[in-house]
């Protein structure tokens, strides 16, 4: 059955049937979600079996990342149009394939094709799954606890991916990280059909082709140089890529400004609180990408912990992200005005950016307190901007506004790790004796790898250093980060204050 709710319809509950739809919606989402950083520990393991060059190396890790921003845009407008629930089941197919194409991939070439599908299928299924759960909960309570749940699974899927590779590579072959994606797929072809209604556009108007070469030109191009400058510098190539990037972005804005049918109908962005919304959901992704650069080194290479034992640490932060979004969510309901909800959440990972700038280099539980009080942080913004936005968008534009939504998560997260990772690396730079070797001023990698070939206590100062030197710009991009967030919480309670939040 096909709904097309509109925003006077009145709101109903939805009872069991819907509840379970929406928990089997979450599987294809969190698998989505941990394909982010399911490579982090079965890297090796490829590397040798497949013996990729370093280029290959590089696009078999990143190429799922860039095809899912790259396209976000247009599947959310395609959902629009032939329906979300076919465009998620369709990519819940092209995902399951490629998830088999992959795991007995027996060449580099053809990972890294099977990647690039994944990602197009990580494309249709993220922005779709936000549209259905518009269309699934009409009545505005339910709606935020099912966004505040979609919030958390979403971002512990990213952290538990990474420990989940670890484990299964530790026990099986590096195929397996992709084959776990099967059954989840298998349940959404066989039960989606049954559970999830069909919703779309009644009169979505003629697709616009030439917006989607002129989104990828867009967003490609940013996202790269973005991802690149932490680990290589702001170099003339990566300045250059999104220079280009935003060059096309001036080109695409005007499409949508002057077309009949644009891709992203320039109206969403005067509709109810969106695009406050989207603004703000970049500044937390900013946040919450920006400390990850720092978090992951610090358990690896200034505490020494081994890959698998780094991640299994990290996980105990994402205990709290399950909890954040409900109990935000219930405050809502209560009577807390949502700007001051979103001002709070802010306000709380501007905190855990103050707990990190205090980490010495034998912070343990000071560094996992501060990420799991950002994590937080950041799903109570994260949820309570979701639903802001998704309640003020039109239904018939449901698909269109989630891809908006988490594009901006992308490019948030890709800005937040280049701009506090350079401030990082500058600090790093500038603590580092001139003395050291040439390697160990760039990264504390290179001094870890400079160390291990220098005699004893040559070795053990150099290193000593290196990780001082390490915590010092990750307290200083700490600082920068609480300024930041701080300033969000401002812009947020003055900005969302008069936004009242709306029904259907």
């Amino acid at each position: 059955m096909t709904t097309n709710p509109t925003s006077t319809a009145t709101p109903v509950r939805a009872g069991r049937r819907a509840w379970t739809a929406f928990g089997v919606l979450m599987l294809p989402l969190l698998l989505v979600s941990m394909d982010v950083s399911v490579l982090y520990f079965a890297t090796p393991a490829i590397s040798a079996d497949l013996r990729p060059s370093g280029t290959q190396q590089l696009w078999i890790f990143d190429i799922y990342g860039f095809v899912l921003a790259g396209l976000l845009m247009t599947m959310g407008a395609l959902g629009d149009r032939i329906g979300r629930r076919r465009l998620l089941l369709m990519g819940a197919a092209a995902f399951g394939g490629a998830s088999l194409l992959a795991a007995y991939a027996d060449s580099a070439e053809t990972l890294i094709a099977a990647r690039a599908v994944l990602g197009i299928g990580g494309a249709t299924l993220m922005p779709s799954t936000m549209a259905l759960l518009r269309t699934m909960f009409t009545d505005p309570a339910q709606r935020a606890k099912a966004i505040g749940l979609w919030s958390g699974v979403m971002t512990g899927g990213i952290a538990l991916g990474s420990v989940m590779s670890g484990v299964l590579v530790e026990h099986f072959w590096w195929g397996s990280v992709f084959l776990v994606n099967l059954p989840a797929m298998a349940l959404l072809l066989v039960l989606g059909p049954v559970l999830l209604p069909e919703s779309k556009n009644p009169a979505p108007g003629r697709f616009d082709w030439l917006s989607v070469p002129l989104s990828l030109a867009a967003v490609l191009p940013v996202v790269y140089g973005l991802k690149e400058i932490p680990s290589e510098g702001w170099h003339a190539q990566y300045v250059l890529c999104i220079t280009v990037g935003l060059l096309f972005a001036v080109l695409f804005a005007h499409r949508q400004r002057t077309g009949t049918s644009p891709l992203i109908p320039p109206a969403l962005f005067r509709g109810h609180g969106f695009t406050p919304a989207l603004v703000l959901t970049l500044v937390c992704a900013f946040g919450m990408m920006g400390s990850a650069v720092f978090t992951t080194q610090y358990l690896q290479s200034v505490l020494g912990k081994s890959p698998l034992e780094a991640a299994l640490w990290s996980l105990l932060p994402s205990v709290l992200i399950g909890i954040a979004g409900p109990v935000t969510a219930q405050l809502v309901q209560r009577g807390v005005h949502r700007g001051y909800v979103v001002a709070a959440g802010f306000a709380v990972s501007a905190a855990g950016y103050g707990l990190l700038s205090l980490a010495g280099t034998d912070s343990l539980w000071l560094v996992l307190t501060a990420a799991g009080v950002l994590a937080c942080g950041a799903v109570m913004v994260m949820s309570q901007l979701t639903d802001l936005a998704m309640s003020g968008a039109p239904v018939e534009r449901a698909g269109t506004a989630s891809s908006l939504l988490e594009t901006a998560t992308e490019f948030g997260g890709a800005l937040g790790m280049a701009v506090l990772g350079s401030v990082g690396t500058a600090l790093y730079r500038h603590a580092m004796p001139d003395a050291a070797p040439a390697e160990s001023r760039e990264t504390l990698g290179g001094a870890l790898a400079d160390a291990a070939h220098l005699p004893g206590r040559a070795g053990a100062s150099l290193l000593a250093t290196a990780r001082e030197a390490f915590t010092g710009g990750m307290q200083g991009a700490a600082i920068a980060g609480t300024v930041i967030l701080a300033l969000a919480a401002v812009l947020a309670g003055v900005k969302l204050r008069r936004i009242e939040v709306r029904g259907e």
